[in-house]
């Protein structure tokens, strides 16, 4: 019974169990492994991340001060940092990274018809990257500038939930644009991109699969206007047009017709130029799907301020894509159960919660429900301007 069983187990419960078998089977996780299995790793480096410990010394001294519940969370052994440590640069990340896209395909099934604010009937996408800055001494590897190492993780956001659809790690040096070589856009699906995204061959391959961009358009951009179509000058549109470019290769590139839509934001002051392939949808939804876009630079400062993304356990790259591809697993495992246990609470409330009761034995919904009927409901509560809330009520 649920009860009977730590907070900590029963998130862990949420874990495909069988599936995770299976990849582990593939990638000979455990061969030549007698105490310290892939499944204890894992469940350290969750523990670590929903307690937020910073160190691998760290790690091992919390959890080696729970005695006889680390056999209740499934850790037969007393942890070691060396053993840990070994176990994340030489055990493979792929492991990890197929349990990850597990759980994203679930997240996504559960998320499908969360609310955007937005009528469109094509799911919406965001796409962005996020660098995290690495000691060049330490990670030589992750080449990014003369004094200073970075990796840049490449994420395709849901923005229903929002939930990352697709993962994927490059050096800090690398251009964002090259990101569209490996992301797999969904056919007939809307993705929202910044200017830093235009490169008109790889755009055209988008327009082709079939699916929609809506990308901010840069100030150089030469084009000749085809048509244009009447626009409300009181919802912010200044134009909304079809264009061809002029200069031939971007013609060679992109040999079709776009639709340019010209929106001046009043609060920030400043005129802004979309550019889209989709001329089904009115151009006011245009301008709000690519501010809708801002919800992936949210899930990035969230996920760096709540899960330890920012300092590593280990060095080498199998290390790092492990560290991050287990956080991300915490992240949908909270995500995931807030949705199936309906928890009246978004998930930074969730997680702070979760953290300082991991090993309380009472039911999820029933510490989360008593916890925010005591700290009072989202809307009877003063939060900060600045608080991220991903999972609005």
């Amino acid at each position: 019974m649920s009860h009977a069983r730590s907070v900590f187990s029963q998130l862990i419960a949420y874990l495909p169990q069988r599936q995770l078998d299976t990849i582990i089977e593939r990638y000979q996780g455990n061969w030549h492994v007698r105490r310290f299995p892939v499944w204890s790793q894992l469940l350290c480096m969750t523990y670590a991340q929903l307690t937020h410990r910073d160190s691998l010394r760290d790690v091992e001294a919390c959890l080696n001060s729970q005695g006889k519940r680390l056999y209740h969370m499934g850790i037969q052994h007393r942890v070691a940092r060396s053993t840990l440590a070994d176990a994340n640069e030489v055990r493979d990340f792929r492991i990890f990274q197929e349990l990850g896209r597990l759980l994203i395909t679930q997240a996504l099934e559960l998320y499908h018809d969360e609310p955007l604010g937005l009528e469109l009937k094509e799911t919406l996408y965001a796409l962005d990257s996020t660098t995290i800055d690495l000691c060049l001494t330490l990670f030589p590897w992750a080449d990014f500038r003369r004094t200073k190492a970075a990796i840049k993780v490449h994420t395709l956001l849901s923005l229903r939930g929002p939930i990352p659809a697709f993962i994927d790690f490059s050096d800090g040096r690398s251009h964002d644009v090259n990101a569209l070589d490996v992301v797999p856009i969904p056919k007939r699906s809307i993705v929202a991109m910044d200017r830093g995204y235009t490169d008109w061959e790889r755009l055209y391959a988008i327009h082709c699969l079939p699916a929609y961009f809506v990308i901010r358009a840069k100030d150089n951009l030469a084009f000749r206007r085809v048509a244009s179509n009447p626009v409300k000058k009181s919802t912010g549109l200044r134009a909304d047009q079809t264009i061809t470019f002029t200069t031939w290769q971007a013609r060679h590139d992109y040999p079709e017709t776009l639709r340019r839509v010209v929106f001046f934001d009043a609060e920030q002051q400043r005129r802004l130029v979309f550019l889209t392939n989709h001329f089904g949808i009115p151009a006011k939804t245009v301008a709000d799907i690519y501010k809708s876009r801002w919800q992936i630079e949210l899930f990035f400062k969230w996920i760096k301020q709540h899960l330890v993304i920012k300092s590593f356990y280990g060095t080498s790259p199998n290390a790092v894509k492990t560290q991050v591809w287990i956080a991300l697993i915490v992240y949908l495992l909270v995500a995931i159960a807030r949705k199936q246990l309906k928890l009246p609470a978004s998930l930074h409330t969730i997680l702070t919660i979760l953290e300082v009761n991991l090993f309380e034995k009472i039911p999820i919904i029933q510490l989360i429900t008593e916890t925010v009927q005591r700290i009072g409901t989202p809307e009877n509560t003063t939060t900060s301007g600045n608080q991220l809330i991903l999972f609005p009520e």
